[in-house]
């Protein structure tokens, strides 16, 4: 089949981008024709300063992207990422129009853990637009749940990771080093994180705490770092999908303090290298990281719970073992070779 996949490119570097990404290189190793159209296309020389200008960089992104659309009218099925609010109506509402004006099968991949306030809230924005899609997909039952409440079938298809890129370790000890790949953004709460590691810090001072990612609380969080007077944090920046294994390997435990959120795909990833995982147990996290038998849950808001699971860990270190080894059978679910004919059903329209 022709597929054209609209989604971010990794020039936006998340989990939208990186399963696309994922998703693309399985379909052409499955023998299909792929179509992939950034919502995000690169601004010429000499505009690039103009990314720092908020209404200038939307203004120019859409007159960039716009004319891209024209690329679905020689493929059999366009497949649409989503995310929610603003980026619904500037990237997946085009896409879905355009698809449906050129009499293609739509499929609407929505991730977004705000899905739930997204549709109750902004109504007559995006209920049109999601009429338009043949079939939503989303990668868990907790949305899956949440877009019945309001009328939509969608079929629950899970977020695809290559384990074959991870090496998976078994930490014989268990050390105190910290890992968080979540982007440094409000709801993610990489805030809490520090706060916790600052905790873990007072019990353990060898401790350290590796931060990856960008995002608008950097520098409010490079603050409260300073503030804690705590050392052993590392700002490690923009990680690409090459080197993401390596850091994992690096660690010894993945933290995450998200308060909104869906499937993440760096749990995933976790799971895939071994890393025991403590995590607030936001959207589908809590089906993804079974409290006690594949990692623990702490709830959210709560650095103080998330330091003592961090050391519940560290002093019991075959728990976490064993823990991390069932989550690592568990990701097996998440590979391509078990959602390869859910996405042919969805694109040949024989999904019931």
């Amino acid at each position: 089949m022709r597929i054209a996949l609209v989604a971010a490119s990794l020039d936006i570097l998340g989990g939208q981008g990186v399963q696309a990404q994922a998703l693309a290189r399985a379909l052409v190793a499955d023998g299909h024709e792929v179509v992939f159209v950034p919502v995000n296309p690169r601004f010429p020389r000499g505009l690039h300063s103009v990314r720092s200008a908020p209404y200038l960089r939307t203004i120019l992104n859409e007159a960039l992207y716009l004319p891209t659309l024209h690329r679905l009218r020689n493929v059999d099925v366009v497949h649409i990422f989503s995310a929610s609010y603003w980026s619904f109506l500037l990237a997946p509402a085009p896409a879905l129009l355009a698809a449906r004006v050129l009499g293609k099968r739509v499929v609407l991949n929505y991730h977004s853990g705000e899905a739930e306030d997204h549709l109750a809230r902004w109504g007559a924005a995006v209920h049109p637009w999601l009429r338009l899609a043949d079939e939503i997909v989303v990668p868990s039952e907790y949305l899956c749940a949440v877009f019945a409440r309001f009328g939509y079938r969608a079929h629950t298809i899970r977020n695809v990771v290559d384990t074959s890129h991870f090496r998976y370790r078994d930490r014989a000890v268990m050390r105190p080093r910290l890992v968080s790949t979540r982007n440094l953004e409000p709801y993610y709460r990489v805030d809490n994180t520090v706060e916790a590691f600052a905790l873990v810090k007072g019990h353990y001072p060898e401790a350290t705490l590796a931060i990856a990612g960008r995002g608008s609380e950097e520098t409010r969080l490079r603050r409260l770092v300073a503030s804690l007077a705590v050392d052993g944090v590392r700002f490690v920046g923009r990680v690409e999908p090459a080197a993401m294994p390596g850091l994992y390997d690096g660690a010894d435990i993945f933290v995450n303090s998200s308060v909104v959120d869906n499937q993440p795909l760096s749990i995933l990833e976790a799971f895939a290298a071994g890393l025991p995982v403590v995590s607030t147990g936001t959207g589908d996290i809590a089906a993804m990281v079974r409290h006690a038998e594949t990692g623990l849950l702490v709830p959210s808001g709560d650095p103080a719970a998330l330091a003592k699971a961090v050391m519940t860990l560290l002093e019991h270190p075959d728990r976490a073992r064993r823990m991390a080894a069932r989550a690592r059978q568990d990701v097996g679910d998440h590979t391509w070779a078990r959602v390869r004919d859910q996405w042919a059903a969805v694109y040949e329209g024989t999904c019931v």
